[in-house]
């Protein structure tokens, strides 16, 4: 299996965190958590599928899919190969032109957001190339072809740093009041940057930041209260919204 992590081109990195070339030749089940960034996928080979109560539904070989509230299971053909771009938390709304709420919970095909022609395009030449720097740079290129020149929402790049300052365990009226903003209109404007509101935000971020705990040698009673959690019970119910599964068990295969 491969995994390789790639920087992009200096125009998108206020944008984009990262890209990755995913290989792997067996067929495979997978869970992915909650992440605080919309991922984009180009299938270069093979198919993915997402699974939900048993059922399976092909995704499209080009594809987004917006921050989830919850885990969802994928399943990749054998011998499946992907570019993913993992953007920044308000990193997509450079490149769309829909609000990134409107993708909340979903995978949707890129054709749904770009140019049909675009993207039949750069799955084009996907299909030819032949070393993983080449696919990269077509990526890299088809989104700076797309980047929009507009002006960064300060207030929401600041809630975002208020939120990962506190390990998303900030009250959202806290926020509001250190912003000057109600929390009606700020929640509007959050939702359409972000993908969601700040609430479920913040739960992911402090959702993610338990994950890191759980490598360390605390017990998890002292990670759940280290993490503002009001009782182990609300910190159970929580950790199995995200990941399928109890605390207990999860760190027992770490």
């Amino acid at each position: 299996m491969k995994f390789n992590k790639y920087v992009p081109s200096d125009k998108l990195k206020p944008y984009i965190k990262y890209f990755v070339v995913s290989e792997n030749d067996l067929e495979n089940e997978y869970k992915i958590f909650p992440s605080s960034g919309l991922v984009m996928g180009f299938q270069y080979k093979g198919q993915l599928a997402t699974i939900k109560d048993n059922a399976e539904s092909r995704l499209a070989t080009a594809g987004v899919t917006g921050i989830t509230n919850s885990y969802k299971v994928f399943r990749n053909s054998a011998d499946i190969g992907t570019i993913l771009v993992y953007f920044t938390e308000i990193g997509f709304t450079y490149f769309a032109s829909c609000p990134a709420n409107e993708l909340f919970n979903l995978s949707l095909s890129l054709d749904d957001i770009f140019d049909k022609n675009s993207i039949a395009e750069v799955e084009e030449r996907l299909g030819m190339a032949n070393k993983d720097q080449l696919r990269i740079k077509i990526i890299d290129q088809f989104l700076v072809s797309q980047l929009k020149d507009i002006q960064a929402d300060k207030l929401i790049v600041e809630a975002v740093k208020l939120i990962y300052q506190s390990n998303g365990t900030i009250r959202i009226k806290e926020l509001n009041e250190k912003l000057f903003i109600s929390q009606s209109p700020f929640e509007k404007r959050f939702r359409k940057v972000v993908g969601t509101t700040p609430k479920k935000f913040a739960c992911i971020v402090r959702f993610n930041t338990v994950l890191d705990n759980l490598n360390e040698t605390k017990t998890l009673t002292e990670i759940c209260y280290q993490n503002n959690f009001f009782d182990q019970a609300h910190f159970i119910k929580t950790f199995k919204q995200f990941t399928g599964d109890t605390p207990e068990n999860f760190k027992r295969f770490l």
